[in-house]
């Protein structure tokens, strides 16, 4: 596998962008699962602008990506980015968020607007 290099500047702010660690979470979350905001707002418990306002930074520079399915959108990792090997880096350094998925499934709250 080639390696591929991210420039300081772009790795940089990749990082700034990781440093938040809801920002962190939502991204390790994504590599296993897509997510809607309103699952991302029971996940941390946060109003649904403020979620919206960390997936806006997220997808403004191509770690993840939307696709909408009638009213809502689902968020994924947006594994065509080229600097997503980078950010993979990052992800494997870091344990699953499974059981925040889990809780989620547990509660019902998994299906509410799918």
């Amino acid at each position: 596998m080639e390696k591929t290099q991210v420039g300081i500047g772009k790795a940089a702010m990749i990082l700034k962008l990781l440093g938040d660690k809801t920002r962190l979470t939502m991204v390790k979350i994504l590599e296993t699962d897509e997510c809607c905001v309103c699952e991302f707002v029971e996940i941390f418990n946060m109003s649904q602008p403020s979620i919206s306002q960390h997936l806006r930074k997220l997808r403004d520079v191509g770690i993840i990506q939307e696709e909408r399915r009638g009213q809502w959108i689902f968020y994924s990792l947006n594994q065509q980015n080229e600097h997503y090997p980078f950010v993979e880096q990052i992800l494997a350094a870091l344990p699953n968020q499974d059981e925040k998925i889990k809780a989620l499934e547990k509660n019902g709250a998994r299906i509410t607007c799918c």
